[in-house]
């Protein structure tokens, strides 16, 4: 398996930390039972929570053991996934910047593109302009997504392996847009209209009226991102999956292709 980033136990277990306390920050619009008008300052509050836990996990992974070829590569992939995330500008949904996160995470491992998908959305916000309160939520949901792609079968090959990473990409393309849209969606609209965020408000009531301002204001978007990058992968993917295996393998990260792994080397003779 190739891995770029290893996953000790503790590693893991701040992972598993991170997930939850991301879930919890993402969906707290469906859990507040407080009624209350004053959430303008939740999204700060919440962002910077959510950039401290993410700061710890990166130090964690860092910790765990990333040498000096991975930072290099890491590097190079979060360079280019923030070059190209803004020649799209988001126009209509497009998103190239998913391309680099998906077939980075699933040539390299999920501990890679865990990082690779915080950091590329760091330098791509320094890059275009875009730090505000909604930056920490982007890159928590990229890191799920390019770990998600490492996560993938990994004995997939061929034509098998551009239509998991299409299906993937899809999916994840429409997760990371609802995820998104729990991170503004209770501020966007105000009160009063039938697709804003009631405080206090029954789980029922919230997750009907989220899926219907959804559907309203940004399925357009997630349908030309899913697009998008599903386009791209079978454009590119192929090629670039192999340029990376290459790199992976002449950086030590993963085994020369003719050399089996299931079984010690015969070095009787």
């Amino acid at each position: 398996m190739t891995t770029a980033v290893p996953l000790p136990p503790r590693t893991l277990a701040a992972l598993a930390v991170t997930g939850v306390v991301g879930l919890l920050i993402f969906l707290w619009p469906l859990a507040l039972t407080v009624p209350t008008t004053d959430v303008a300052h939740i999204p700060v509050v919440l962002g910077v929570v959510l950039l401290l836990v993410l700061t710890v996990l990166l130090v964690a992974i860092s910790d765990g053991g990333i040498d000096v070829k991975a930072v290099a590569l890491l590097g190079l992939l979060s360079a280019v996934g923030a070059v190209l995330r803004p020649l799209a500008a988001g126009t209509a949904g497009i998103e190239t910047v998913f391309l680099p996160l998906v077939l980075g995470g699933r040539v390299l491992g999920p501990g890679f593109g865990f990082v690779l998908g915080s950091t590329t959305l760091f330098a791509s916000a320094l890059l275009t302009g875009g730090v505000g309160p909604w930056l920490p939520y982007q890159m928590l949901a990229a890191s799920w997504l390019a770990m998600g792609a490492g996560l993938l079968p990994r004995r997939v090959r061929g034509r098998r392996e551009i239509a998991l990473l299409v299906g993937y990409g899809v999916l994840a393309s429409f997760a990371y847009g609802l995820a998104m849209n729990f991170s503004f969606w209770p501020f966007q609209l105000g009160l009063g209209t039938e697709l804003s965020f009631v405080p206090g408000g029954g789980l029922g009531e919230n997750l009907h009226r989220f899926v219907l301002y959804s559907l309203a204001t940004s399925l357009v978007w997630e349908i030309g991102r899913a697009t998008t990058t599903a386009l791209g992968i079978v454009v590119v993917g192929r090629p670039v999956l192999a340029t990376l295996r290459r790199g992976a393998v002449r950086a030590g990260f993963a085994p020369p292709p003719d050399v089996r792994v299931d079984r010690p080397a015969d070095l009787s003779g």
